[in-house]
């Protein structure tokens, strides 16, 4: 199993390894045509409007929405998010081009600025109960994104509770964030929708390889779905083989 990742900036290297710790190649994606000889992507967490202008650059971005319609699996990590998503508020002026797909709303900078990076113990029971290991897992959040409002097909995997605090800018979307002062509201952080996958944490920056190998089981069952409709519609085609991943041992 070949796993393409997006490698134009950002902690692309720390995806690859993480990879390579499960025993599954991880390929460096920066042209389009590199996308054909890989089953799944990862987009990694880094500056989202850089790597935005440097996928526009190369024009990544037909290819890029054109792998995730075709239901190829996706994971995006923070910037990766942000990329997936259908609608994003707090952009810099002029904003960015999303690849889209994910319904739902994400806001840029939700955590704050650099400084304002924090990790968090978050409970992820899909995860848990899938991969087995602590009951929660270490989140790393840096200049981290907060997803607002998703659509009723998209699966919320994790939420971290988030302080009072008033929008950093007068966007539209930043009302979602107003609470009574003392009280505390939660914000998604990790979710699901269909081929694709997305956490505004940092997965690849822990020695925790139970996202990754989610993930890999995702891209996995997805494949033999779409053997199966496949073997139904063509019956004397050859049933693909199969793959076993590693088991994750804490």
């Amino acid at each position: 199993m070949a796993v393409g990742v997006l490698a134009l900036q950002g902690s692309f290297n720390e995806h690859i390894a993480a990879l390579r710790r499960l025993g599954v190649k991880g390929v460096e994606i920066r042209k389009p045509e590199q996308l054909q000889s890989v089953r799944a992507l990862i987009i990694p967490g880094g500056e989202s409007t850089t790597m935005a202008k440097l996928a526009e650059y190369h024009n990544l971005f037909p290819a890029l929405r054109e792998f995730v319609k075709m239901g190829k699996p996706v994971w995006g990590t923070c910037a990766g998010l942000i990329f997936l998503a259908n609608k994003a508020s707090g952009q810099k002026t002029g904003g960015q081009e999303l690849i889209g797909g994910l319904n739902c709303t994400v806001h840029r900078n939700f955590f704050g600025s650099q400084i304002q990076s924090f990790e968090a113990e978050l409970s992820v029971p899909e995860i848990v109960t899938k991969e087995g290991g602590s009951p929660t897992f270490r989140g790393v959040f840096i200049r981290a994104p907060g997803i607002l409002e998703v659509g009723p097909e998209v699966q919320v995997l994790a939420e971290v509770p988030v302080p009072y605090r008033k929008p950093a800018k007068s966007d539209p979307a930043d009302g979602n964030l107003e609470e009574n002062a003392g009280s505390e509201k939660k914000v998604i952080v990790a979710v699901k929708q269909g081929n694709l996958l997305a956490t505004a944490f940092h997965p690849e920056l822990t020695a925790d390889t139970r996202w990754h190998s989610y993930f890999l089981k995702m891209v996995d069952e997805l494949s033999q779905e779409a053997s199966s409709s496949t073997l139904e519609d063509d019956p004397t085609l050859p049933e693909p083989p199969k793959y076993e991943l590693p088991i994750f041992q804490q």
